[in-house]
């Protein structure tokens, strides 16, 4: 399986990561504005007075916050991991005409123990792994789709999913792993490409998990280490600029 790149704007719906990367897109805007707005004022300033840019050291500073952030993740999540594993194998090639036709089907590897999530519930993590017909894998919580040795982030449903997952989770156990496949007018449709172009079917395979501590905060706190750590990857000092 091949792990693709996603533009920002898809992961922003299908992951908590993303919107630190928008959030990045955003401030980077905002900064070239005021520093061409300032270059048009007069032509004396100096270009260390508009150029952004953070040490090699400060950079690695952040990635190593994130990389531990990572760690205690995958160590807090082994026996989440050790029940997602195994399905990890039933990413395969499918067909793309019937999936579109279709409509949402799902199948479940683990019944969970849990709460059941209703239409519209929100309130719960996730790890997953999305993938193409063509089995490439676009997405996942999985350090590596081929041979992944534990998760190294959770989706949090709050920040809004496309319409084929809401859909796909409902009657879905809290614990339970499910495979989930959505047609392409319920996932981007002729929105976004995604999968090498518009209204593509995507599948996922699913598990859910209560939203509470301490995996809500090792995933906050995951998130906001990545976050931190893209901002610098622009040359922005996140905690001098917001604070800690």
């Amino acid at each position: 399986m091949e792990e693709k790149e996603l533009r920002t704007s898809v992961k922003q719906r299908i992951f908590i990561s993303v919107i630190a990367l928008i959030m990045v897109g955003t401030f980077i805007a905002s900064y070239a504005g005021i520093i061409i707005s300032g270059n048009s004022s007069g032509s004396s300033s100096s270009s260390s007075d508009t150029t952004m840019g953070l040490s090699e050291e400060k950079i690695a500073a952040y990635k190593t916050a994130y990389d531990n952030k990572v760690a205690e993740f995958k160590a807090g999540t082994t026996e989440d991991f050790a029940k997602f594993k195994p399905y990890v194998t039933e990413v395969k090639a499918y067909n793309e005409t019937s999936a579109n036709e279709n409509g949402v089907v799902t199948r479940d590897f683990v019944v969970g123990d849990g709460r059941e999530l209703s239409e519209g519930d929100e309130e719960y993590l996730a790890y997953y792994i999305g993938w193409c017909a063509d089995e490439s894998v676009f997405d996942s919580s999985l350090d590596n789709p081929t041979s992944p040795t534990g998760f190294n982030k959770a989706l949090d449903a709050s920040l809004g999913m496309i319409e084929g997952w809401t859909t796909g989770v409902v009657g879905m156990k809290l614990g339970g792993v499910r495979e989930i496949t959505i047609p392409g007018n319920l996932a981007y449709a002729d929105q976004m490409e995604i999968c090498g172009g518009l209204n593509k079917p995507l599948k996922f395979i699913v598990m859910a998990v209560a939203k509470e501590d301490p995996l809500e905060t090792m995933a906050l706190e995951l998130d906001t280490a990545y976050m931190k750590y893209q901002y610098a990857l622009y040359g922005i000092d996140y905690d001098e600029q917001f604070g800690e």
